[in-house]
């Protein structure tokens, strides 16, 4: 017999998590598309579901506990009770430290450690009584260090030591974590970087690729590979690791 697996992407309204949520529905994954804003990640599900596959669009703010709780007892009512989570969900506040204000911090800080730990906890409960489950952070090259982000690369860091503490607690339940930590992506986000640096994007993105051993920039669907390969059954012995997916093994 085969199990549907339902699958939570949050921050899938576009980008990464656009690509990730349709890989996982390519593989046979139903998958609930979260993001904060409902209506922008509407399309994602509908594409899905217009390729035969099964999504539902759920607005909610990863950030507060009981939008997040709300959003995952809906999910496991409508869709399936989920035992994927991947933990993609973020923004960015980039200024050097004398110039970022404690709002900045907050902000970012909030979105990826705090929405993760809150989705994280609410979502744990369905994999531990499953006895199956799978968890991929998204974090970021940047946890190594960038100038201009020690809010985003202190975030993206925290999000490695969360992963392999969930890793140590709920691998005897069944439950896999690992982080994925991309380089340079072809996203909107890093389309706004260029933007606020007034570089045009290819230009920008031309930079980058020059910079990177395999000579190109990334895209979601490069992403996407490796979440597949972390939900499935083949990964079941593969937990605690950061994959960096940038191209060449570092920043």
């Amino acid at each position: 017999m085969t199990i549907t697996r339902t699958a939570v992407v949050t921050g899938a309204a576009r980008g990464i998590g656009a690509g990730v949520a349709r890989r996982l529905a390519r593989d046979g994954i139903a998958v609930a598309v979260v993001d904060l804003d409902e209506a922008a990640a509407e399309p994602v599900a509908d594409e899905i579901r217009t390729a035969g596959g099964r999504a539902l669009a759920v607005g909610a703010d990863v950030a507060d506990e009981e939008a997040v709780r709300a959003a995952v007892d809906r999910i496991a009512g409508e869709l399936g009770e989920p035992t994927i989570l991947v933990n993609n969900a973020g923004i960015t506040r980039d200024n050097l430290l004398f110039k970022m204000t404690t709002d900045d911090w907050d902000a970012v800080v909030n979105v990826h450690l705090r929405g993760s730990f809150l989705m994280t906890r609410a979502v744990q409960a369905h994999m531990t009584g499953a006895g199956w489950g799978r968890i991929v952070n998204l974090s970021s090259t940047s946890a190594l260090g960038n100038r201009g982000q020690a809010n985003y690369a202190a975030a993206k860091a925290g999000l490695q030591g969360f992963t392999k503490t969930l890793a140590l607690e709920l691998g005897k339940f069944g439950v896999t974590a690992n982080a994925i930590a991309p380089g340079f992506i072809e996203t909107e986000m890093t389309a706004a970087t260029a933007a606020r640096l007034g570089v045009p994007f290819e230009e920008f993105k031309q930079a980058a690729a020059a910079q990177i051993p395999v000579a190109r920039t990334g895209t979601p669907e490069d992403i996407a590979h490796a979440v597949s390969f972390f939900v499935s059954e083949a990964a079941g012995f593969v937990s605690g690791q950061v994959l960096y997916v940038a191209g060449g093994p570092k920043a």
